[in-house]
């Protein structure tokens, strides 16, 4: 946004000092080709009566120069048709340009600008201030720069009131796209960015109300789903020894997974509501993964290391990763934790089939069974990599799905290392 402010900025501000520019350009060219002519022929003519005839001996013409300048802070001089000094006061002054033919202004160096007046006669009267000033060009650049200065205090309150909306505007933008359903923006004024600003109140507005029927639907789908598990698992109970125990195994296992589903989709709501809804403290990462290790029989090496989170929710992810170890790779899993580039990194490897390529990414999508797992079934769901990813973005880590050495995959989980010093 700052990038846009400033590019507003110079546009306005270059723009209008172009624009003086040219005007200022245009009225010296105007002005000189016809004030200035006139002027000069009236001088021209005055000059006639004053100096002495060029019949009269050369000391004459200089009393006259001399009489005229004392009265006038600029240097004379008198050139004859021929270019031929005649008379000077006041100071050094160049000769004709080559080739002039009507009375005018014209540039030297080291004198700036000098007026030469073409007299009846067929002489020249040369006249230039006694103190020359800077030349045109320099004049100009210092009245541009003036002019530069007056542009951008001027534009400065127009530009930065828009772009200050802008940013806010963003901000607003930015917090609704990391969970703010409530963001809204103030409306100022009635042009292109208040427009912008309501149509991005009305959207936001839209977006909330959207995912709060979303959640709704969800949470009272997954409730109405809890009651007739419920019901199903008191009814198995009472079947007794009546039922053939295969058959109960089966349908306890079924039930199991039907819960276990709509723990997920219950917990993948509830993150999806924001970090607001975690409970924060201090892990004993360590520990945690001893006992989870310990549970699902995997093999742990490491150090002690501490992080800042939920417990419960650091718990679900590495018994995810670890029961989707134990699914799929055979039953030999090792899990390793260490500090790396000031990093906790938890390393859960398995000796599978491992995962092609293209799908280490799509693994963790909300649904994603891999091909292989749907034909044999035992991909479950696909949500329990989809809430590690969610969990560990939450601690604002990251987890990612790597090919191990001899076979098998590696799913490695880098989250921030605490040193005493969260709030």
């Amino acid at each position: 946004m700052r990038r846009l402010y400033l590019q507003i900025y110079l546009t306005v501000a270059a723009s209008l000092v172009v624009f003086g520019a040219l005007v200022s350009a245009l009225w010296m060219v105007v002005s000189e080709r016809a004030d200035n002519r006139d002027l000069l022929a009236g001088v021209g003519a005055i000059a006639l009566e004053i100096l002495p005839g060029p019949e009269q001996p050369p000391p004459a013409l200089q009393d006259a120069l001399e009489d005229l300048q004392a009265r006038l802070p600029v240097v004379l001089a008198v050139d004859d048709a021929s270019g031929r000094r005649l008379a000077a006061v006041g100071g050094d002054m160049p000769g004709l340009p080559v080739g002039r033919t009507s009375s005018g202004r014209f540039l030297a160096r080291g004198f700036g600008p000098v007026w030469a007046l073409a007299l009846e006669d067929g002489r020249w009267l040369l006249v230039r201030p006694l103190h020359p000033r800077g030349p045109p060009l320099a004049r100009l650049i210092v009245l541009l720069g003036l002019l530069a200065v007056a542009v951008a205090l001027a534009s400065y309150p127009l530009v930065r009131g828009t772009t200050r909306r802008l940013e806010r505007l963003q901000q607003r933008v930015e917090a609704l796209g990391s969970g703010d359903l409530t963001a809204r923006v103030r409306v100022e004024g009635r042009d292109e960015v208040a427009a912008l600003a309501r149509s991005f109140n009305d959207a936001a507005a839209r977006i909330e109300k959207l995912v709060y029927a979303q959640k709704t639907l969800l949470a009272n789908t997954s409730h109405e789903l809890r009651s007739p598990l419920t019901r199903l698992r008191m009814h198995l109970d009472m079947l007794g020894e009546e039922a053939r125990p295969a058959h109960r195994e089966e349908a306890a296992r079924d039930i199991a997974e039907l819960d276990q589903l709509v723990g997920e989709i219950l917990l993948a709501s509830r993150l999806d509501a924001g970090a607001e809804t975690m409970q924060h403290e201090t892990v004993d990462l360590l520990a945690l993964l001893a006992e989870e290790c310990a549970r699902s029989g995997a093999e742990l090496t490491g150090e002690p290391a501490q992080l800042w989170g939920d417990s419960d929710l650091l718990r679900r992810l590495f018994r995810n990763l670890l029961e989707n170890a134990q699914r799929h790779g055979g039953g030999e899993v090792e899990v390793g934790v260490g500090e790396r580039g000031g990093r906790i990194e938890v390393r859960i490897c398995d000796r599978g089939p491992g995962i092609p390529e293209h799908e280490r990414e799509r693994i963790f999508e909300a649904f994603y069974r891999p091909p292989r797992t749907r034909k044999s079934g035992s991909g479950g769901a696909g949500l329990g990599l989809a809430l590690v990813r969610q969990i560990a973005e939450r601690h604002k880590g990251r987890v990612s799905c790597q090919p191990r050495d001899g076979g098998g995959s590696c799913f490695v989980v880098s989250l921030p290392l605490w040193r005493g010093d969260a709030g």
